[in-house]
């Protein structure tokens, strides 16, 4: 019995996905949970795993972009035939599921529009009888152009295509079918000109949500923490730390600081649910990594659990994997809290943007000796400016300079939070 294997929903509000490469060709034997395909959505690319046992009897989805549900390959028996599944897969599911003039409709053109300006994500290649030779030539056509092209009567091989690298997008065939002439080429580019860098589905992903993030009222809190025993933990830790294990680093020491906090002021690790407040029983604290495609906020599940060493493991793992960009989906989601450092960079201190739903994000700054003042007079003392950023609608001012008061305390005198 064959075996349709459909584009998975990895996340809540995945709508399509990108095929990056298949990991097995067609013929080949597949084991169930053995990778299949790399997936590549607005969050993460990741490998995914095959669901039956079998032949990978058919590709149907090469490469390029799916909508979640439709068939991209189909596992069986050898000789089986696929003529039912491949004839009735031959227009995407969520296509079919939809009407012309339908919501649905409209938010996949939306959609499709904005994947029209990527030139990352390259879709697959149609053939049409009307262009170039009797063989058929080749041309580039997203989905919804194709669709609507069907719909219409219009061969795709009369159009110029607007898109990248020639692509024929639903405005060619919409203007098309309305008799309007098609715009004019761009020029090619001069030295000295503006370069226009269309968006990946990440850079689309983290606008949107620091959009969300801008429009929440959220309020800032700082505070700086003396961290001399700190830096004396720090370096015992390395000492102790075993040939091949990752060193344990001063953000590690903080991830723990805020774990212990977080447990202590459950109103801090919490999530806005617009009509109610969640609070959470395990601190799931994410690190703000930057990667070339942006910016990724991997989670440590269950931090308050870990010990330092254990926390550096897992941070290492998680860093390693974002800059291998080898993440999964589960790396990504149930965070409750951030933690975006840049004193690495010698930012003294910084505001960060809050990571929506969470109700609150800890920006970290460097390690700067200072003048502070004992008895004696000025003594020079290794200090680090914490911000907190807030929203409002989850936390008081109160409530979140109680929980940072807490941080420092344990930066401070790291035996509180052991």
């Amino acid at each position: 019995m064959a075996n349709e294997v459909k584009l998975p929903r990895l996340g809540q509000g995945m709508e399509s996905g990108t095929i990056v490469k298949w990991l097995k060709s067609e013929g080949d034997q597949v084991e169930k949970g053995e990778p299949l395909y790399e997936l590549d959505t607005d969050k993460v690319t990741q490998e995914v795993e095959a669901e039956a046992s079998g032949v990978l009897l058919k590709i149907t989805v090469a490469e390029g972009e799916a909508d979640v549900g439709t068939t991209i390959a189909v596992i069986g028996e050898q000789g089986e035939d696929l003529s039912a599944i491949v004839g009735a897969t031959a227009q995407p599911v969520a296509e079919a599921a939809q009407e012309e003039g339908s919501p649905g409709a409209a938010r996949e053109q939306e959609r499709e529009r904005g994947r029209d300006a990527t030139t990352a994500e390259q879709m697959p290649e149609t053939r049409t009888p009307s262009q170039g030779n009797g063989a058929g030539a080749r041309i580039k056509a997203s989905p919804l152009a194709r669709r609507i092209a069907r719909e219409r009567g219009i061969e795709l091989g009369s159009l110029k295509g607007t898109g990248p690298e020639g692509r024929v997008v639903a405005e060619d065939v919409e203007r098309a079918a309305a008799g309007a002439p098609a715009p004019a080429a761009p020029a090619p580019a001069i030295p000295g000109e503006i370069e226009r860098v269309p968006l990946t589905s990440v850079r689309r992903t983290i606008a949107r949500r620091l959009t969300e993030a801008w429009q929440a009222p959220a309020f800032q809190i700082a505070m700086s923490a003396d961290m001399t025993r700190a830096q004396h933990l720090h370096a015992r830790l390395a000492e102790q730390a075993k040939e091949g294990e990752p060193r344990p680093t001063v953000t590690d020491i903080l991830t723990k600081a805020c774990a212990a906090a977080l447990m202590r002021h459950r109103a801090v690790n919490a999530l806005w649910a617009e009509d109610a407040i969640e609070l959470h029983p395990s601190a799931n604290v994410g690190i703000a990594v930057a990667i070339e495609a942006g910016l990724v906020v991997p989670v440590i599940h269950q931090a308050e659990r870990l010990t330092i060493a254990e926390l550096a493991a897992a941070r290492a793992d998680i860093v390693t994997r974002a800059r291998d960009n080898k993440l999964r989906q589960e790396d990504l989601d149930g965070g409750t809290f951030t933690i975006s450092n840049l004193g690495m960079f010698g930012v003294e201190q910084f505001v960060a943007v809050l990571n929506p739903p969470q109700a609150a994000i800890l920006a970290v700054g460097a390690i700067e000796p200072k003048a502070v003042p004992i008895e004696t007079g000025l003594e020079a003392r290794p200090l680090m400016t914490m911000t907190l950023t807030c929203d409002h609608r989850s936390l008081d001012g109160a409530t979140a300079a109680d929980f940072l008061r807490t941080v420092k305390a344990f930066l401070e005198e790291p035996g509180l939070m052991l």
